[in-house]
């Protein structure tokens, strides 16, 4: 089994996956808009260009997402955060510079008791991120 995140946008996924293959790094392996699908007949006009489905592959994981109509959405991004982890405290704190411009910061980057490095933000995008460094081996007690 595997388990995948899927976000919904509000009309500026491009913009965001853009983003975050910047800064988590990965590949886009599928960008597809409404234009040219058996999808486009069922949105507006101005939803054609919007995102029919995106997906980011990072370390034979997958992060996708979509733009959703507003008439069949109650928002984009609503209890749910994304949760990534890295081996080093600089690249968490890279990762959590780099998605807090523009970003409402719920909690600052920090040591905390799980953690060498922890931080909680809402990006420009109304994505929820968990930004954390992974515990040393010899700390780290999974129970």
């Amino acid at each position: 089994m595997k388990l995948s995140t899927y976000l919904m946008f509000d009309g500026n996924c491009r913009e965001a996956f853009t983003l975050y293959q910047t800064v988590l790094g990965g590949k886009l392996t599928a960008m597809m808009d409404h234009r040219g699908t058996p999808a486009e007949a069922h949105v507006s006009p101005d939803w054609v260009d919007k995102i029919l489905h995106a997906c980011l592959e990072i370390e034979g994981q997958m992060l996708m997402a979509s733009d959703a109509p507003p008439d069949r959405s109650d928002g984009p991004m609503r209890s749910v955060s994304v949760s990534v982890n890295v081996p080093e405290i600089a690249e968490a704190e890279r990762i959590f510079a780099a998605l807090s411009e523009g970003a409402t910061v719920q909690m600052p980057m920090a040591e905390t008791f799980w953690s060498p490095r922890f931080g909680m933000l809402r990006d420009r995008f109304g994505t929820n991120w968990m930004v954390g460094a992974d515990m040393p081996a010899e700390q780290a007690n999974c129970g």
